[in-house]
């Protein structure tokens, strides 16, 4: 039963599309320019750098506060499976950014929640996350290789760190913690396959945080 509370909680919290309701404010479908894509990465490539930022925090935000809650809730009356309660809030928080059923299942592909459900489940999990993605983002400009390798490190050191007895839980709880890990990294990269197809034919589209670079980085190609 604590799995699906925290489940649901984390869905209600993902249903805050972030990118939807900002273009909405601003005259438009996030969903119909761009990527498609109701993220923090087609925000600010339609709406600017700032739209998109502010995105990137709500959608950080909202699943920080997804486990968060399912933590006050459960963290004194099963703190031997916090850490897969906090999991399952995170999943839930992704699966309503990605699937809001208002939007009739069309939302992001959770990566900004993502980086929500590292910041919050462990803190060693966050310099491995950080360096991932910007050494990533910094030296190729493509979100997309940063947020892939982001949910690859992910999985392999919440592995690693479970088994050095980390999170201070029984291997059964261990294993189905690294099942939902997985579903969460397939699920990303099912979501970015045609980033995927992209990158590898080198026709991906790279993002840049000034108008200036943009350009620059229109004009090359």
């Amino acid at each position: 039963m604590e799995r699906i509370i925290c489940l649901v909680i984390g869905y209600v919290f993902g249903l805050f599309q972030t990118a939807y309701i900002y273009g909405k404010l601003h005259g438009i479908d996030i969903r119909d320019y761009g990527s498609g894509n109701a993220g923090t990465t087609n925000t600010m490539r339609v709406l600017g750098t700032k739209a998109g930022l502010l995105v990137l925090l709500c959608d950080i935000v909202k699943c920080i506060l997804a486990i968060v809650v399912a933590g006050m809730i459960f963290g004194k009356s099963r703190p031997d499976m916090l850490y897969l309660l906090k999991i399952y809030a995170a999943m839930g928080a992704i699966l309503g950014h990605n699937f809001p059923f208002y939007l009739h299942f069309r939302g992001g592909k959770g990566i900004a929640a993502t980086a929500g459900m590292i910041l919050a489940f462990h803190p060693y999990l966050i310099p491995m996350g950080l360096i991932m993605f910007f050494g990533a983002f910094f030296t190729t400009h493509y979100v997309s290789l940063g947020s892939l390798l982001v949910y690859a490190g992910f999985f392999i050191e919440l592995v690693v760190l479970g088994q050095m007895g980390t999170f201070g839980m029984s291997q059964p709880l261990l294993i189905e913690m690294y099942v939902l890990a997985g579903i969460l990294t397939v699920m990303a990269f099912y979501k970015h396959r045609e980033n995927i197809k992209r990158l590898l034919s080198g026709t991906e589209r790279k993002t840049y945080l000034t108008h200036k670079n943009k350009e620059n980085g229109d004009k090359n190609g």
